[in-house]
């Protein structure tokens, strides 16, 4: 039974690691940038449906906060890169790497100051309840976690292989030039992939909160993300999922049966033995890459 409920555990912490991945393989798709500050836009989306709902400030209901939070994200990041990336155009990669980082860091600052650096909780509809199956005891918030990101996945995985912005999208990534000569606004499409990530990382930030409490140093979540879209194949948005679970389950099961200290590097091994058999991820797309 202990078993069975680690592994539930494992799979909503994963779930979350896959979402956070999901915000780093959308902006890859459509401009090649990694987002280091991905994590912290996760952290920044739980800040607000917490202040949404706090007395202090809007005080509104759970169900009105969360929206309202995922609206604020998608705009937030839109104006990222309408406003700040776009004035690197030109630079290198490693730039933009740099940017992002920079930028994580003045988040976690920003939060610590406008709310608290302690950890503050997310009052949901759902917070303590459980269900009984079988002598399992399972959190509903573990069950929602799972069920909202597998959800999640498949729309987006949908919207980038049948509609014609997703399409788009992709066109974009692989020959900005080309894709501006066929009439597709790259700068436009580039800015609204940023603020779909920003969407994506307040739904994941709003789930971690669920489940527990939430404080700017959750920013840092991003680089167990980023190991996790590297494992499952940067482009692939299942291989960030897949990715995700096998992080967070590869935690727990490693705390509980291994060496002290072990779950810390558990992921990172995992992702050095990805690279070195399988450079591309698990669900490596280069094959498919355009020049």
């Amino acid at each position: 039974m202990d078993a069975i409920q680690l592994i539930v555990s494992g799979l909503a912490n994963g779930c979350v690691y896959g979402l956070i991945a999901l915000g780093f393989v959308l902006i890859y798709k459509a401009t090649e940038a990694v987002n280091f500050a991905q994590g912290d836009f996760m952290m920044l989306g739980a800040f607000l449906c917490v202040g949404f709902t706090n007395e202090a400030y809007l005080g509104l209901p759970f169900w009105a906060a969360v929206p309202l939070a995922i609206m604020a994200m998608a705009v937030f990041g839109y104006l990222f890169d309408m406003t700040i990336l776009r004035r690197m155009f030109g630079e290198s990669q490693v730039a933009i790497v740099i940017l992002t980082i920079a930028f994580g860091f003045v988040l976690r600052f920003i939060a610590g100051e406008v709310w608290t650096h302690e950890p503050v909780s997310l009052e949901t509809p759902f917070a303590g309840e459980f269900i009984n199956l079988g002598g399992v005891v399972l959190d509903v918030s573990e069950i929602l976690i799972v069920i909202v990101t597998l959800l999640l996945t498949g729309v987006l995985y949908l919207f980038f292989s049948r509609t014609k912005l997703g399409v788009a999208m992709q066109a974009a990534s692989q020959n900005q030039l080309a894709a501006y000569y066929m009439g597709i606004p790259v700068k436009r499409i580039q800015s609204l992939v940023w603020g779909l990530s920003g969407a994506v990382a307040a739904i994941a930030g709003i789930l971690f909160a669920s489940k527990g409490a939430i404080d700017p140093s959750a920013g840092l979540l991003g680089i167990k993300a980023f190991a996790a879209a590297a494992i499952g194949g940067f482009g692939s948005l299942p291989g960030a999922l897949v990715g995700g679970l096998i992080v967070g389950l590869v935690e727990p099961i490693a705390a509980r049966y291994g060496p002290v200290g072990v779950s810390q590097i558990a992921p990172y091994a995992i992702l050095i033995l990805v690279l070195i058999f399988r450079p591309g991820g698990i669900f490596s797309q280069t094959q498919r890459k355009k020049v």
